[in-house]
């Protein structure tokens, strides 16, 4: 599966989505959150997540465990686990995300309210 020029970079509120590569069962993106922002609390059926912080630091919930993920650390996040990532610190965080699993479509994004 090829990435068209739309999917490349999307800018949510939060900051900056760039797909960078994807595949049949993956899917790389760099992600950068400004700082004091995050991404919502969501969960995945079919797909985990890798995300290995490039600069910044990274306030990562898990099933309401919370990590302090930094510059050249990495962290994983299983199926079916509710998760959040925010920006804690001064700087814009950047991570590179890599999604895998069976099927990596947006229907798979579960949101909860934040």
């Amino acid at each position: 599966m090829s990435i068209t020029n739309k999917e490349i970079t999307r800018t949510p509120p939060y900051g900056k989505v760039e797909s960078l590569d994807k595949g049949e069962r993956y899917c790389i993106n760099r992600i950068e959150i400004k700082p004091g922002e995050h991404m919502s609390t969501q969960m995945h059926y079919h797909r985990s997540e890798h995300w290995i912080v490039v600069s910044g630091t990274a306030k990562v919930v898990c099933n309401g465990q919370e990590t302090l993920v930094m510059q050249n650390q990495s962290t994983y996040v299983p199926m079916n686990t509710a998760h959040r990532v925010e920006n804690p610190g001064v700087i814009p965080l950047v991570m590179i995300e890599v999604q895998n699993g069976e099927y990596l479509g947006d229907d798979d994004i579960i949101r909860f309210d934040d």
